[in-house]
């Protein structure tokens, strides 16, 4: 049960990623709002189980309908929050390249390179043949 809770979860977050990519600005808050989701009793809990192939009992798909209008519920609260003055962002961190400067130094020659091999031949390493 608790993959499938996890599956669902995924599914909105799919779901999520799809209505930022359409355009709508402000994430999961501006997502829910242009939308206009239906209420907690109006979710269809089946058809969002068939998309993510889930095969849900009629028990579990209560507590599926109750748990995803819990996380629809929070979604909502969350848009009461004023972020007119947040910049939008990629990350929730800053994100820096730890990348070394790509800078020409010595490194090894070709014989180098191929003294451990096990089989070459004319400055080439000779590999099994791995597709036909």
């Amino acid at each position: 049960m608790a993959r499938q809770s996890l599956a669902l979860l995924k599914l909105f977050d799919e779901f999520v990623a799809a209505c930022l990519l359409l355009g709508f600005e402000a994430g999961k808050t501006a997502a829910l709002q242009k939308l206009a989701m239906p209420e907690t009793s109006g979710i269809d809990v089946a058809y969002v189980a068939k998309l993510a192939r889930l095969n849900l009992d009629h028990e579990e798909m209560q507590l599926f309908r109750k748990q995803l209008g819990d996380v629809l519920k929070y979604a909502e609260k969350l848009s009461e929050v004023d972020v007119s003055h947040v910049e939008a962002a990629a990350h929730a961190i800053p994100v820096f390249n730890v990348f070394r400067d790509d800078e020409p130094r010595d490194w090894f020659t070709a014989q180098q390179a191929l003294s451990n091999a096990p089989r070459k031949a004319n400055d080439l390493f000779i590999v099994p043949k791995v597709v036909e």
